[in-house]
């Protein structure tokens, strides 16, 4: 019986050449990150606690809204921790 051509193989093809090892984050990353996230919640807690007027005076539930950007930014920085 003849044998498929497609089976033979005239030489081996090594597999490539995997990088030097996982990436790391910077030394930086972890705490800027908790930073963020403590920086956000501290936000939100003094802006219900001195009932929408500070930390920043005059933009009233806007501070809300920048407590949590400071929250998302820092969990987003946390998907992104290796």
């Amino acid at each position: 019986m003849p044998k498929s051509r497609t089976r033979q193989k005239s030489h081996y093809t090594a597999p490539p050449e995997r990088s030097g090892g996982p990436a790391v984050s910077p030394p930086w990353f972890v705490p800027v990150f908790v930073g963020l996230l403590i920086v956000g919640l501290v936000w939100i807690v003094v802006t219900y606690l001195t009932n929408f007027d500070f930390p920043i005076p005059g933009i009233g539930a806007w501070n809300l809204a920048v407590g949590f950007a400071f929250a998302l930014v820092g969990m987003g920085m946390a998907t992104r921790w290796k």
